[in-house]
């Protein structure tokens, strides 16, 4: 991931970056982060057709700091247009401009060895994935996963009227492939808590599956591989906290969203605990 400076904005290719990082501690409670990332691989970078300040757009940059307060955090560092690892292995790699929202992400076919490697960060990815929730599991039993993204709502220019309310809440709480049933009282108590919240001095719209149904590979993983005890909610923020075309944050914004996050983690405890 490149640096951000103290103006809050991207800067750089830092090639000693690791792939991720993990903080672990004692709660059933994890925060992800696998959109923050903004770095290229070396062996790669020079085939890549985007510049970053058009990949910074699509990624999901700050989402790591907003799980920062969290006892449990993945963020990983690679940027998706690497490899995207809330896609199957086989639509990880953006080949085709319909993958990637219109865009030519390429200036010519990656080199099948460039492919391998991109695609063994996705199974390593997701082989450690399933380690650190197998330990959670193990220490405690049911867990919830906060997956957390970003999305864009002025994909027609920064001086253009962005995405009507009514498709584009501000926080999108994303559940399509857990069992609601099972899980609908942590459901309800997330949607709560953040609809609760004042970030960046307002209330905000907390709807559940209306921009995006939480469709991608990491929620559909975890509920397939801990179908009884691991519950992943998609939660989607809309870019309020940031200009989407500049990269520059509300600094505000951000840490009211960590805050409230933070805060978020004692309330999912006590729901996992009344359950027992």
């Amino acid at each position: 991931m490149a640096a951000r400076q103290n103006d809050g904005e991207y800067h750089g290719n830092n090639e000693n970056e690791g792939f991720w990082s993990i903080d672990f501690g004692n709660s059933p409670v994890i925060g992800t982060a696998i959109h923050d990332g903004h770095f290229i691989r070396p062996d790669i970078v020079d085939l890549m057709a985007l510049s970053p300040e058009k990949r910074l757009r699509e990624e999901d940059p700050f989402t790591g700091e907003m799980i920062a307060g969290l006892m449990n955090r993945i963020v990983v560092h690679h940027s998706r247009f690497e490899i995207d690892l809330n896609r199957a292995a086989d639509q990880a790699i953006y080949l085709k401009p319909e993958q990637s929202w219109g865009l030519e992400v390429w200036k010519q076919a990656l080199p099948e060895e460039a492919s391998r490697q991109s695609l063994d960060f996705h199974a390593d990815y997701y082989a450690m994935l399933e380690t650190v929730l197998s330990t959670v599991e193990r220490r405690h039993g049911a867990f919830v996963v906060l997956d957390v993204h970003s999305y864009n709502h002025r994909r027609q220019g920064a001086a253009a009227p962005p995405t009507a309310q009514a498709e584009a809440p501000d926080i999108n709480i994303g559940t399509f492939s857990m069992d609601r049933s099972r899980w609908g009282d942590i459901v309800s108590a997330v949607g709560h808590h953040f609809a609760s919240a004042t970030i960046g001095g307002r209330r905000l719209d907390v709807r559940e599956n209306v921009a995006f149904q939480g469709k991608g590979e990491q929620t559909r993983f975890i509920h397939e591989r801990f179908a009884q005890n691991g519950c992943a909610i998609a939660v989607e923020f809309k870019k309020f906290f940031m200009d989407e075309w500049t990269g520059k944050p509300d600094a505000q914004a951000v840490s009211d969203i960590r805050d409230t996050i933070t805060a978020l983690q004692p309330v999912i405890e006590e729901c996992l605990r009344s359950r027992r």
